[in-house]
This record gives C-alpha cells, structure tokens and sequence, in this order.
C-alpha cells in the first residue's frame, strides 16, 4: 500500500526536520520545502496527498500560495493544512478563506497533526457508491465530482463538495455544527466549530445562484431546502 505523501513547507528547519521525521515514523513520506519557490516547484513536479503549509515563509506567504493553488484546476483538490504561530480567530479565519482546509496554531503536537492529517485525508477518500443527487435544478454526481445549477456547471472545493453532498443526501433537515463536524469532517476532536461556518460561506459564494438553498436556523444550524428554489421560480 502507497505511503500518503506529505508536502512540508517550513523555513524553521528544526521543526520540519522534526515533522519529517515524525511523519516517516507513522507511515507517511514527506517532502520538506524550505520557502514558496521550492515549494512550487515540488507541487510543480508531483501532486502530494496533503500540504502542510506555514503562514510565514521568505518570500511568498503560506497564504498567498494557498490562495493560488485553490485557483489552479491541477491542485484545488489536494488538502491543505495551515501552520502557524497566529492563533486568534481572525487569522485562523482568513487561512480558512484563503482554502486552507484545516489549521494548527504551534506548537502542536505529534498526536494533533497525525489526527488532522488522517481526517482530511479521509475527507478526500472517494465514496464507497456513486449516486447521483438532485434537489430542484441542484445536481451532485459522486462519480464525477460535478455539481450543476440549472445545467450550468459550478466549481466547489473537495470540503464543500462533501458537505453538500452530506445537505443534499439529508435535505430539509437542520443539522447542528457539531452534527456537521461529525457526519462531513470525521474526527473533529481538533477542529472548531466556527470552521463550518467558514465552509458554509464559501459553499454558498460557489453555489451562486443556488445559495439561498442552504439556509441558516438560528440557535440550531444549517439545513439545505428545495423550498427557496421553488419559491425564487414561482
């Protein structure tokens, strides 16, 4: 079985030695970067499973090449996985926006990155069954990873395909945060509540026209409904 590759772009090289090092102990192969030229060209010449990505590195930001590789068809789908030592609410959100999937503040620990690294990688993991879903002129096909509104097709990233997927298997029902965590993240004992938020608003910016499908229930959650749809045609 192929050992997951891990793309590690650190300038501190004591702790991407120690991460490499860890990361080999526990089945992964890892690439160490040392700053966002070399990190390009390591993407560049072959796809990893998952980045862990620092926010601070010599000449382009963690950020600024999250932001470009989401924007880039070959690379929006691989997991991305923030480090950093700013660890208010403001920058775990803004790394969020700028396609991050997930996010660990240093110092963190071995256990903490082995969790989220297997978490979205289980995210990425394909769906046992290919179904195709449809709730009003809103359509999700698991083989193809493709959703459409009104026959026109819409970009979504490999988080927000899931937690639509999970809305429009489970419509008009409210699911909490925490219920969301569950069913679409898998292990979120490392992973906040606001993160759905952040996924929630970047998948109704990429459902367009459809947004108002997922609607917010105050106090309760989130639900996605056919209900607006049909009432913004009538």
């Amino acid at each position: 079985m192929k050992q997951p590759s891990v793309l590690v772009v650190e300038d501190e090289p004591a702790i991407a030695e120690l991460i490499a090092v860890n990361l080999r102990h526990n089945g992964f192969q890892p690439t160490v970067a040392p700053d966002s030229m070399t990190a390009q060209r390591e993407i560049d010449a072959v796809l990893p499973d998952v980045v862990l990505l620092d926010w601070m590195l010599p000449g382009e930001s963690g950020l600024a090449l999250a932001r470009r590789w989401r924007n880039d068809a070959r690379t929006k789908g691989v997991p991305i996985i923030m480090l950093t030592a700013r660890g208010d609410e403001a920058d775990r959100v803004a790394g969020l926006d700028a396609g991050a999937d997930d996010y660990m503040a240093k110092p963190f620990s071995t256990k903490e990155m082995l969790a989220r690294i297997r978490a979205v990688l289980r995210r990425r993991a394909p769906e046992q069954s290919n179904v195709t879903l449809e709730i009003g002129a809103l359509k999700l096909d698991t083989a193809t990873h493709r959703v459409s509104y009104n026959d026109q097709m819409l970009k979504l990233g490999p988080t927000e395909f899931k937690l639509l997927q999970y809305l429009m298997s489970h419509a008009e029902r409210v699911h909490s945060r925490g219920q969301l965590l569950d069913k679409v993240w898998g292990d979120h004992v490392f992973i906040e509540e606001r993160t759905v938020d952040v996924h929630i608003k970047r998948l109704r910016e990429a459902l367009g026209d459809a947004a108002a499908m997922v609607e917010t229930v105050r106090g309760a959650g989130y639900r996605l409904t056919a209900q607006v749809a049909a009432t913004a045609r009538g």
